[in-house]
């Protein structure tokens, strides 16, 4: 019982890893790149006894000649292959079981990942209220952009000249005479 539910958990955590990076993958078949971060997220690869050049080494080997990536069970193979590498003091089972326990449950790491650069000369050159001249007329005072208005002159069709200061105060100063 403890055995199908291991290996329940390295299914998942295969489907996880098969996933990872590609909207299109279904989770049965897993390529190169996802495999190699398998093996470094789960400590597979330790840098002395297994390094990446081994994981893609066995990758190849496992996979069809025309394919490029692997099924679950070519995972499984691949395993069998690591294990006795990875864990040299142990019997072919216990290194298996070993590589296992290291796979289990594990999901892919976000580790490294680009961040938002938060320094003080991107901070000046992204505020908008020391924006000047045409730069200026494309951010309200909030500092948000005003879009397509910003960008190009949007005539207004009311018969004054844009710079035009008052407009709409002729009627005003003709009642007036």
């Amino acid at each position: 019982m403890a055995e199908s539910a291991d290996m329940e958990q390295l299914m998942t955590s295969f489907k996880k890893f098969a996933i990872h990076g590609d909207t299109k993958a279904t989770g049965k078949e897993m390529n190169g790149k996802n495999w190699a971060k398998l093996c470094k997220d789960c400590k597979i690869i330790d840098g002395k006894n297994v390094t990446s050049t081994d994981v893609d080494i066995v990758f190849t080997k496992v996979k069809a000649k025309t394919s490029r990536v692997i099924t679950y069970e070519e995972f499984q193979k691949a395993l069998e292959e690591l294990a006795p590498k990875r864990f040299k003091g142990q019997s072919k089972e216990e290194a298996l079981n070993s590589v296992y326990k290291l796979i289990e449950g594990k999901e892919p790491t976000n580790v490294g990942v680009t961040k938002v650069a938060k320094t003080a000369a991107v901070d000046r050159l992204t505020d908008t209220t020391k924006y000047t001249g045409s730069h200026k007329e494309r951010f309200d005072d909030t500092g948000k952009g005003r879009g397509k208005g910003g960008r190009e002159e949007l005539v207004e069709k009311t018969g004054y000249v844009g710079a035009y200061k008052n407009a709409g105060t002729y009627e005003e100063k003709t009642k007036a005479k």
